[in-house]
C-alpha cells in the first residue's frame, strides 16, 4: 500500500521531482492552513511535509512525531511578464515596489505571515494595499488576473506559473527565508516506513532536486 503525504503547495514541485526516486507514495497538496486543519481532523496518511512552525505546533498537540527539518525556501517577488522594468537591489526599492503597487498579493503560508509583519516594521502599513490569495492559490495567479500587481510568495510555487516575471528575493535584513519539515503523523499505521521516507527526504540525492526548485538544505540559523 502507498504512503500518503500530506504537503503544502510549496514543496510539491521537488516532490512531484523526487517521487521517482522513493518507494510507492502519494502526495496530496493544499494550503499549509488546510493541510494542518486536516490533520488535526484525523486525516487518515502517514506522514505530512509543512512549514517548520506548522509541524512544530502540530507535534506539541501530539499529532505528529518530531518533525525533520529538510530545506530552506526564499521568498521572491514578481510582477506580470509585461509589467515596466523595476530593480529590486535595495531596500529602497522594495519600499518604491510595495508603495506604487495598486495591490500587493501574498499567500496564506508562512512568506505571507512574514511579509505582513514586514510590511508593518518598515512602517508602511497604511500604505500598502495587501491582497491574500484564497488558500491553496499561488498568490502570483492574482497578477495573471489583473487583482494585483506586485506578488510575493515561495520560488518553488511562482517559477512554474506562466505570464510572470520574477524579480528576485527581497534584499538586505527584508529576507524572508522559510524552513519546510517533514514528520511522520502519529497516528499512521506505517510509522516506521513514513519514518524511512522522512530520512530519503533529508538525503543528498532529495537536495539536489530541491535546489534545481529554488530551495536548499536547512542550515540552522
Amino acid at each position: 500500500m502507498d504512503l500518503l503525504a500530506l504537503t503544502s503547495m510549496a514543496v510539491r514541485p521537488a516532490l512531484a521531482d523526487l517521487a521517482p526516486l522513493l518507494p510507492p507514495v502519494r502526495f496530496e497538496a493544499a494550503g499549509g492552513v488546510e493541510v494542518a486543519r486536516r490533520i488535526r481532523a484525523g486525516a487518515p496518511a502517514d506522514l505530512a511535509v509543512l512549514a517548520a512552525d506548522a509541524l512544530a505546533a502540530l507535534h506539541a498537540e501530539g499529532f505528529t512525531e518530531e518533525p525533520r527539518p529538510l530545506w530552506d525556501s526564499s521568498t521572491v517577488a514578481a510582477v506580470a511578464a509585461g509589467a515596466p522594468p523595476a530593480a529590486l537591489d535595495t531596500v529602497d526599492d522594495l519600499r518604491t515596489l510595495l508603495t506604487t503597487a495598486r495591490a500587493v498579493a501574498h499567500s496564506t503560508g508562512p512568506s505571507g505571515t512574514a511579509l505582513r509583519a514586514l510590511v508593518d516594521r518598515l512602517g508602511l502599513t497604511d500604505r500598502v494595499r495587501l491582497v491574500q490569495a484564497p488558500p491553496g492559490t499561488p498568490a502570483g495567479t492574482l497578477l495573471t488576473d489583473g487583482r494585483a500587481d506586485l506578488a510575493f510568495q515561495q520560488h518553488s510555487e511562482l517559477a512554474d506559473l506562466p505570464g510572470l516575471r520574477i524579480l528576485g528575493p527581497l534584499p538586505g535584513d527584508t529576507a524572508i527565508t522559510s524552513t519546510f519539515a517533514a514528520a511522520p503523523l502519529t497516528g499512521s499505521p506505517h510509522r516506521e516506513r513514513a519514518r524511512a521516507l522522512v530520512g530519503l527526504l533529508a538525503s543528498d540525492a532529495a537536495a539536489a532536486t530541491a535546489r534545481a526548485r529554488g530551495m536548499h538544505p536547512h542550515a540552522p540559523r
